[in-house]
């Protein structure tokens, strides 16, 4: 699908009320307690990037894996996005930011075309707002090697393919193991929070009436 199209529809959709946890539930997993996702007063506030770009006539989203690290968010598929700094003016600043710093593409260049609900991540303690924007023109992208294993450019439509949301069995931060539902793109497991993101947009992208 054309970028141009994905955006004239996006300006409409993101107008609307968005269906929050009922998109989110769609990737979660039944075995979690929802009493996990009250938010602490300690919490603290990040933000990611829903990227559009336009390649070969089709728009794409580009996604980061993480590198293995001590940390419960090791090797995971995420949106690019990071911590809210004292310095940004707001949380949508925090999310241009972090993609600039983490994949190379420049914030102004970004045109931002509104946000997702919040997603609180218990196990780091963090409220995250994913935003939505595009960049006019495929962005040469240059990761920051101790913050992106690798780059994941999806086309757009094989999101919306409903043939890549499966069940796998994952690990949480605990050590357990239970089956959860992911988004498999590129044969990476896409799952928890950034999963949930996803099942707000594509719930939303699918039950609009444009």
């Amino acid at each position: 699908m054309e970028l141009i199209k994905v955006v004239r529809k996006l300006e409409k959709l993101l107008q609307d009320p968005l269906p929050g946890r009922l998109g989110h539930l769609t990737m979660l997993p039944d075995s979690v307690d929802e009493k996990r996702f009250s938010i602490r007063d300690d919490h603290r506030k990040g933000a990611v990037l829903m990227l559009f770009y336009p390649d070969s006539n089709s728009s794409f989203i580009p996604f980061i894996k993480r590198p293995e690290y001590p940390g419960v968010h090791s090797g995971q598929i995420a949106f690019p996005g990071g911590k809210w700094e004292p310095e940004d003016e707001d949380l949508s600043v925090t999310a241009l930011r972090e993609a600039e710093e983490e994949i190379g593409v420049y914030a102004e260049k970004v045109t931002l075309l509104g946000k997702l609900s919040d997603v609180y991540i218990p196990p780091s303690n963090f409220l995250v707002s994913p935003f939505i924007g595009f960049i006019s023109q495929k962005p040469d992208f240059k990761p920051d090697p101790t913050e992106v294993q690798k780059i994941i450019s999806c086309p757009f439509p094989v999101l919306l393919d409903k043939d890549i949301r499966k069940l796998t069995q994952v690990k949480g931060s605990s050590g357990l193991s239970f089956e959860a539902p992911y988004f498999d793109i590129e044969n990476e497991v896409v799952w928890g929070a950034t999963a949930m993101m996803l099942g707000e947009f594509t719930y939303l992208w699918e039950n609009s009436r444009f």
